[in-house]
This record gives structure tokens, sequence and C-alpha cells, in this order.
């Protein structure tokens, strides 16, 4: 499982470019900082209050008073500004975020989201999730495929949105898969899986791009 989640980490921080103003969502998301392709300049946002986000801490270079979104104990780098949860969400909302990477439970294939609460269960809440997917130029899902073998990308979710429409990418185990207006297109398939088994694995009806290539990983 740790591996299946250290390959979408990896992928999604390809996705990041010189320049780019990054949010990590809590959990999986979070490891994206640890896998920076060298060279490339971004600086990343943690929506508790901080900008300068970096790799996770070390269990003997812990600093109690940093930590990201999730609680998880992280670095800063040498440029961080820290700040308020109101500058927070006030960068966030006021769309300066090129991207935000984030988990979910539930795609649809139109990109509608659902992440934040299964009825009945208890949960801590939505956090920043409904303002982050309306307020970046860019939603990428990172998460694992299926959930205890059950779809997660469907034709419809069945879930409580988070928000409709939101959705530019999802990244799984399996590939990378772009939301478009035709569906949800294939781009890169990794090559531990099939055409068939992703398939299988998606509770909606997928679209292969004719220039498919396998799913890169370094």
């Amino acid at each position: 499982m740790a591996d299946l989640k250290e390959r979408i980490a990896r992928r999604c921080a390809k996705e990041l470019k010189n320049g780019d103003f990054v949010n990590l969502g809590i959990g999986l998301p979070t490891m994206v900082a640890n896998y920076l392709p060298e060279g490339v300049d971004v600086t990343l946002h943690s929506e508790n209050g901080f900008a300068g986000l970096g790799v996770a801490a070390a269990p003997d270079k812990i600093d109690v008073d940093i930590t990201n979104a999730g609680g998880g104990y992280v670095t800063a780098v040498p440029e961080v500004c820290f700040f308020d949860s109101a500058t927070s969400f006030g960068l966030v909302r006021g769309h300066h975020l090129s991207a935000t990477i984030l988990g979910a439970m539930q795609v649809a294939e139109n990109g509608d989201l659902a992440n934040w609460i299964v009825p009945g269960q208890k949960v801590a809440g939505m956090g920043g999730a409904m303002d982050l997917v309306v307020g970046a130029k860019k939603v990428i899902v990172a998460m694992l495929h299926t959930q205890k073998g059950a779809h997660k990308i469907l034709e419809k979710c069945t879930l409580p949105l988070t928000a409709p429409k939101c959705v530019s990418m999802i990244v799984t185990e399996m590939g990378v898969m772009e939301v478009t207006p035709e569906g949800i297109v294939v781009t890169e398939l990794h090559p531990d899986y099939t055409k068939e088994q992703i398939q299988e694995a998606t509770g909606c009806k997928l679209i292969f791009s004719p220039n498919l290539k396998p799913m890169e990983e370094e």
C-alpha cells in the first residue's frame, strides 16, 4: 500500500512546474513534497497557514510548531511565510493557486468531486476542500483507484459533493486520467495493469488516448 501511494505521489510531483504555487491536501497528497523534481522551483501552500512547505520532518528534526494541514510534522523552506487562516484562505479564494492536489472518496466522469463525508460516519469536517477546488486553477486528485474493491471513479457520485465539475486530472496507482467534456481519458497506464484491468476497476466508461503511454514514475 505504501509503495502504491509513493507511486502516486511521485507522479503527481511531475505535474509541477517552475513558479507554481500549489496546495497539498491532507493524507496522500502531503507526500508530494518529498518527490519534487530536481531543479523545479515551486512554492507549496498549507491551508493551516504557510507558504513554503518542505519535506516531511525526520524523527530527530521535528519542530512541533511546524505541521501540515493534517497535523503531520513537516519542514519549511528558508523563504517560508507564515500567516493566519484569513490570509491563507484569501490566497485560495483569490485564485492565486496554480493547483491543488487532494484526495477523494469519489470522482464522477464529469469531474464532480466527493471527498468530505460518508453519511452516518463521524468525520472531522470539510476543512478547506470546498474553497480549494473552486479557487485553484487546476484540481488534481491523488488517490488509490478503488476502496476495498469498490469503484471510486463513477458515472455519478453517490456521496455528497464537495463541488461539481471541478476535477482536472486523476492520478492513481493504475494510471493518469484527464477529465474532458467527452469523459475520462486515460493518458498514461502503469505497466502493472492492462486496459481491461483499469476499466474493470472503474465505474464508468474510460476513453483511452491514442497517444497512451506508460505511467511515468521517475
